[in-house]
C-alpha cells in the first residue's frame, strides 16, 4: 500500500522517517568520510575523490532538509548502530591497506543500496524530498562508475579479494534491510521491492567490472549465506 501526501504528518508517518531520514543522512556521511580515506590509499585519484566527498556532504545537507520539512528528528543512534558493521569493516580494510575491499564497501555496496532504496523512495516521496532525492541519485551514478572504472581496468589483480570482500560483505545488507523493514513499508516501499533493485543494480556493476553472468550469480548467492 503506497502513502499518500495525506499521510505525511501522521505519527506512524514521522516516526518511521526519523529511522529513515538518520539512515540516508548517516550514509552519506559514512561515504563522505569513506572518500576522503581512500585519498590516502588512492593518492592518484585524490582531486575526485575529494570532489566525490563534497557531494555526499551536500547530499547530507539535502537529506538534513527533508527532516526539517517535515519536523522530523533524525534518530542518528540508530543510523549509527544501523551501519556499525559495515563502518567496521571499512576501517579494518582501511587499516590494512586493502584498497579494493575498501572500494566494494563504499563504491559498490554502499552506493547500489543508495540508489536502488533512492529510486524505490522517489515515487513514493513528499514533494520536497521528491526533489532532492531526484537530484541526488543521479549523482550516485558518478559514484558508483568510479569505483566500476578503477575495479575494471584492475580487474585480473582485484578480483580475488573482490570475491573475498562480496562474500564478507554482502550479507550485511540483507541484515539491515531486515533491520528497516516496517519503517520502509510505512514509508511506501517493499522490503521485496529493495532486494530486487538492489541485486539488479549490484549485478550490473559486478559484470561491467569483468564477472561473467554464471560468477555474478554466484556471487550474489553469497547475500543469502550467514557473515
Amino acid at each position: 500500500m503506497l502513502v499518500t501526501a495525506l499521510e505525511f504528518q501522521s505519527a506512524a508517518y514521522r516516526d518511521a522517517y526519523s529511522r529513515i531520514n538518520a539512515i540516508v543522512i548517516e550514509g552519506e556521511q559514512e561515504a563522505h568520510d569513506n572518500y576522503l580515506q581512500l585519498c590516502q590509499l588512492l593518492p592518484d585519484h585524490q582531486e575526485e575523490l575529494q570532489s566525490l566527498a563534497r557531494m555526499e556532504d551536500r547530499h547530507k545537507k539535502g537529506f538534513t532538509a527533508c527532516g526539517k520539512n517535515l519536523n522530523v528528528i533524525p534518530d542518528m543512534d540508530f543510523a549509527r548502530a544501523f551501519f556499525a558493521q559495515l563502518h567496521h569493516n571499512f576501517q579494518s580494510a582501511f587499516a590494512q591497506g586493502h584498497v579494493v575491499t575498501c572500494l566494494l564497501i563504499q563504491s559498490l555496496v554502499i552506493e547500489c543500496f543508495a540508489i536502488a532504496a533512492y529510486n524505490i523512495y522517489i515515487p513514493v516521496a513528499d514533494p520536497f524530498a521528491r526533489r532532492i532525492t531526484e537530484g541526488v541519485v543521479k549523482d550516485e551514478y558518478s559514484h558508483l562508475n568510479f569505483g566500476q572504472v578503477w575495479l575494471q581496468k584492475n580487474f585480473a589483480a582485484v578480483k580475488q579479494e573482490l570475491e573475498q570482500a562480496n562474500r564478507q560483505n554482502l550479507p550485511l545488507v540483507w541484515q539491515m534491510l531486515n533491520k528497516v523493514e516496517k519503517d520502509a513499508q510505512a514509508l511506501g516501499m517493499a522490503k521485496e521491492e529493495l532486494i530486487e533493485a538492489f541485486m539488479i543494480q549490484y549485478g550490473e556493476a559486478l559484470n561491467d567490472i569483468g564477472f561473467n553472468t554464471r560468477e555474478v550469480m554466484k556471487l550474489s548467492a553469497m547475500g543469502l549465506l550467514p557473515v
